[in-house]
Parts: structure tokens; sequence; C-alpha cells
């Protein structure tokens, strides 16, 4: 009787063992996925530090799910990843995925990377610059990422509520890194900039802040966001369903700002002293259809969408 009492004992110690190969604490892969393999492309490092974090200390492995990060060298390259079939994953602005999905490109989105808060997005210009008063130019020259990007909606939105005719903003279209040199030639008169560029300006050029971009419609806006191709997702509902739930357990471990600013220098490049210094946003835990509606419905009436878009038709069905 003691034999079987401690053969039924090891028994059902191998079953534990079997039904969570990660030991007690760990949560087990997910069964039956369609790939273990995820391509996903990564821009901005603060917006897209939680998810670097969870694939650098290894918890979608522990999930089950290898995740592949590719560094997307432009603000389109996402897109274009998606639907050359070099990415599975894409992240890109809101506003870069909502124009392409009111053009017809068929995405579901994946996970809300960020969104913003006060000074991680801001018109910046440069020392004895007379552009003192965001509404004290009628016809600013504002140097922009993208003429029809969040950069130059966020733009928009701020002259308007400074009580300017946004119609009137002349927009000029640079890389962040090439921003200050526009605004010392005086082709422009003040960039839209995100951290780090902001902190990095101010550090290296002594630059200030004209306006923040916190205020008024696009205060503390959903700024980017993770997208797969329809086909894909319709074909990978179990892979993605999990990396969804690892990067919003990442997302909520990032609430703690201080990891974030430990982190970022591993991850994403970015010195110790600027990751102090730098002004971060939020980490939305889920999809929100109602709060990226904001983005779309914003868009529509700035005229970058010539119709409404139904964001909640690219969320995930339950």
């Amino acid at each position: 009787m003691r034999r079987v009492a401690i053969l039924l004992v090891a028994g059902l110690g191998l079953l534990t063992a079997c039904s969570n190969p990660l030991g007690s604490g760990q949560p087990a892969p997910a069964a039956g996925l369609e790939r273990t393999e995820l391509r996903v492309g990564v821009g901005n490092p603060i917006d897209t530090a939680p998810l670097r974090m969870a694939v650098a200390d290894g918890s979608f492995t522990r999930a089950g799910l290898r995740v592949d990060l590719v560094e997307e060298p432009t603000p389109h390259a996402g897109l274009d990843g998606l639907a050359a079939g070099k990415l599975d994953v894409a992240f890109a602005t809101d506003v870069a995925l909502f124009t392409a999905a009111a053009h017809g490109t068929a995405l579901q989105l994946q996970g809300e990377a960020y969104t913003s808060a006060p000074y991680t997005m801001a018109l910046v210009t440069l020392p004895g610059s007379d552009y003192t008063d965001l509404a004290s130019k009628k016809a600013p020259k504002i140097v922009v990422a993208g003429e029809n990007g969040l950069g130059a909606l966020a733009a928009r939105s701020m002259f308007a509520t400074a009580g300017g005719d946004p119609t009137k903003i002349k927009f000029h279209t640079r890389s962040y890194a090439d921003m200050p040199a526009a605004l010392r030639d005086g082709s422009a008169d003040a960039a839209m900039m995100p951290e780090p560029y902001i902190t990095r300006a101010q550090q290296q050029l002594g630059a200030r802040v004209l306006a923040d971009s916190s205020r008024g419609a696009t205060a503390n806006f959903p700024v980017s966001a993770y997208a797969a191709g329809g086909l894909f997702a319709r074909a990978n509902q179990r892979t993605l369903a999990t990396f969804r739930r690892v990067l919003a357990d990442a997302q909520q471990r990032a609430a703690d700002q201080a990891l974030v600013r430990q982190a970022l220098p591993s991850i994403g490049g970015i010195d110790a002293t600027t990751a102090a210094l730098i002004s971060l946003g939020q980490y939305p835990t889920s999809l929100s259809g109602v709060r990226l509606q904001r983005v779309a419905d914003l868009m529509h009436s700035t005229g970058l969408l010539a119709n409404r878009l139904d964001v909640p038709s690219l969320l995930p069905r339950a």
C-alpha cells in the first residue's frame, strides 16, 4: 500500500508538471497556437517600451511564443512591412493606422501602445525665437514629421484651441533629427516633437516648449498601436490572443515609470540622463474602441478622413 501511495503521489506530481511545464508561478504556454513565432515591428522606443521589455525578460517565450522585433526605420515602414508580408504585427501611430483603414487596408488592432500626457509631445522653438505665444502668428511655419500625420493633426487642434485658423498653418516636413536645422535656418517657426526629441533639443540647444499638445481635443490623446493584417488575424486568432495577453500584462507593469526609465537605455538606446528627464505618457492595458474613436473623429472633423471611421470594427471579436 505504501508503494502504491508513493506512485500515486509521484504520478500526480508528474501530471502537475506536465500541465504547467514552466513550474509554479509561471503561466503555461497557450495550447494550440497556429504559430509560435511572430515578427513584430517596433518604432519609437518610448511608445514600444513595454513590448521591448516583455521580449527582453522572456515573457512571450514563457507563453510559448517567440517574438522577433523588427525596427521600423520610418513612420510608414510598419504598414509597408505588413503589406509586403515582412511583418506579422506592425507598430504605427493611430493616425497612420486609421488612414490606411479608411483607404481600404484590412487591419485588426492588437493593442494600444501609448497615450499622451503633458509634455510628451509639444511645439518647440529655439532660444531667441520671436514666436513666444501660439496665437501670435496668424500663419506660422511648423515643421512636422508628416503633413497628414499625428503631429500635423495635433498642431491644427492646438492652433484652433488657441483661437487661430488651422488652415493658415504652413507645414513643412522633416525627420525629427532634422527639425532643429529647420528652426535654425528659419524655414520653420516651431517644430512638433515627441519625446525623447523634446528633451534632447532642450539639453543640446536650449530649446523651449512653445505649447504642450495635451490640451483641448488632444489632451491625453491616444498616440499609437499595434495592428495585424485582416487575413493574418483571422488565420491566427489564438496566436494573436496570446500576444495581446502578454502585451497587456507588460503594459500594466509599465505603469511603474521607474521601471520604464531604468529599461530605456538597454532596450531603446536612450541614455540614462535623458531617460530620467523625459515626460512619459500612459500604456493602456486594453483596447478601447471609445478611446480610439476620439482619434478617428478628430481626423474626420479636421478633414483628414472623408468619412467617419468606425474604430470598434477594427478590434478583435471577444
